[in-house]
């Protein structure tokens, strides 16, 4: 029997890797066997992004072995790891699917470009292989469908049925339950299971939820500085131990500051968005954190563009300060003091392809222009620079790219944004997803910060536990309605979880 697993194990041996300034990767083992579902955890910039990139060919420059069944393999390419049946859904889903073409079209990509379907190729035959690639997902996918229309979710399931037709032995998922709701992450749990068995297909479970690893996952690595520090089953560990291996200490908790409240700086009276949002009513003092309580497609997001501006409310009034506000775009929204975190980082949060220094004054590069409207790049790179600091942001220097930084630095620059700008109402929506423990915990004190320097913060989560720990007071949303309405001390999980689900 351990001869059987043994053959059926990927490898990698001594897997080194450096960027410029940075050893990402220092002499990393890691293995996998096929019909195994793994959990891979660590706190941002430990690595197991970086390691699971160079699995999935995405980084080629590399030292080290992978080998499967005791055989080398030369991964040096995306498409050299499909052949070797390894795929990888990445966190952010939209960008390795193509909008503007079918379910059926996005599912047989690569069988196309890797050259399996010969000959003159029907539609029929698409929408066919990936009727059966999602029928082995149980689900009901119309794959005549634009990929546009889709909810992430189902996006995630076009996704895995890609990997599936390709006959992949090994799938690597980054954060795959961030954007689901508890209805749609049992469905997925309970696919993989079914995967991992029937297909014999080999899982490698990314996440920063570790609940969800004890539901799912056998075993675990835990990486930590570029190195592996710890496999071990799952089976009679705690959350506790994982979290300590994570960091190398224990997760110390701060007590929260005594705050004191001021004015009302936001208030919103009957703000109605038709189809989003239905007569909501609320209001944030300064020096307050508000949580916004919510499953997925609650309307939490929705209630945060409504106030940034980015859709408009139709009727009601938003009050700043308590004068009356016209908010019509994210333009008069930081006019009137409003910043906006959202929860899809990459795509709204920040700039990607830019410097950590340009996104840092994004929102506030007036301040840095002089009269004959050059930037002054040498103040705006100092002023980045302290942001940076007091953040904890691990990077090179403030001219790195932030795609090259870890999930939880790139929200810590989404959120420094608006500290340069003094933003007075901050919108966090989701602001700790894909955040490990650790770098929770700072994003936490820095709310409390913001709160005691009487900055208004609009918290709005689906993790209740964090609403619990970091806010004043909570409104719970349910189908664009506000339904209920506590003060956090006199609340629990329990009871925030069942009007969220509509009780």
């Amino acid at each position: 029997m351990m001869q059987l697993e043994a053959e059926k194990r990927l490898e990698m041996r001594g897997i080194s890797i450096e960027f410029p300034g940075v050893k990402a990767l220092d002499a990393v083992d890691f293995s996998v066997r096929r019909g195994e579902i793994h959990a891979l955890v660590g706190a941002n910039g430990a690595g197991k992004s970086t390691l699971m990139k160079v699995l999935a060919g995405a980084h080629a420059a590399y030292d080290g072995t992978i080998l499967f069944e005791g055989v080398p393999l030369t991964i040096d390419s995306p498409r050299a790891a499909k052949r070797a049946g390894i795929e990888i859904v990445y966190q952010e889903v939209d960008t390795a699917l193509i909008s503007y073409l079918t379910v059926a079209e996005n599912i047989c990509l690569d069988l196309l470009t890797g050259g399996q379907l010969k000959g003159v190729v029907r539609q029929r035959r698409f929408e066919q292989i990936a009727l059966e690639a999602l029928a082995k997902l149980q689900s009901s996918i119309d794959v005549r469908q634009r990929v546009s229309e889709l909810r992430l979710a189902d996006k995630q399931l076009v996704l895995i049925a890609r990997a599936l037709v390709q006959d992949s032995r090994f799938l690597i998922l980054d954060e795959p339950t961030a954007p689901l709701s508890q209805r749609e992450t049992e469905h997925l749990f309970r696919i993989i299971k079914e995967l991992a068995t029937r297909e014999q297909l080999g899982v490698i479970f990314i996440s920063h939820r570790l609940q969800e690893l004890f539901e799912i996952c056998e075993s675990i690595s835990v990486m930590r500085d570029g190195k592996l520090v710890a496999r071990q089953r799952l089976a009679g560990r705690t959350k506790e131990t994982i979290v300590e291996q994570m960091l190398g200490r224990r997760l110390q908790q701060t007590d929260r500051q005594t705050r004191t409240v001021g004015q009302a700086l936001l208030e919103l009276d009957q703000v109605t968005v038709p189809g989003e949002l239905d007569q909501l009513s609320l209001t944030v003092h300064a020096g307050e954190v508000i949580g916004i309580a919510g499953l997925v497609g609650a309307g939490k997001t929705e209630l945060c563009k409504t106030i940034f501006g980015a859709t408009p409310a139709a009727a009601g009034q938003i009050r700043i300060a308590g004068e009356p506000a016209t908010i019509r775009s994210p333009h008069e929204a930081v006019r009137h003091g409003i910043g906006l975190v959202p929860e899809e980082r990459r795509k709204e949060g920040i700039l990607v392809t830019d410097p950590i220094y340009q996104n840092m004054t994004a929102a506030s590069l007036k301040q840095f222009v002089n009269r004959f409207g050059w930037v002054k790049t040498g103040t705006e790179r100092t002023a980045a620079n302290a942001i940076i600091k007091r953040l904890a942001i691990k990077s090179t220097d403030e001219t790195q790219r932030v795609e090259g930084l870890s999930g939880g630095n790139q929200q810590k620059v989404a959120i420094g944004k608006w500290l340069l700008a003094d933003a007075a109402v901050l919108l966090l929506d989701e602001p700790t997803k894909g955040v490990d423990v650790g770098a929770k915990r700072e994003i936490f004190d820095v709310i409390d910060q913001l709160a005691g320097q009487q900055k208004a913060i609009l918290y709005a989560s689906s993790e209740f536990d964090e609403l619990l720990a970091v806010t004043d007071r909570i409104y719970v949303m349910y189908d664009g309605k506000i339904v209920f309405e506590t003060n956090t001390s006199e609340t629990t999980e329990d009871q925030l979880l069942l009007y969220a689900t509509g009780g």
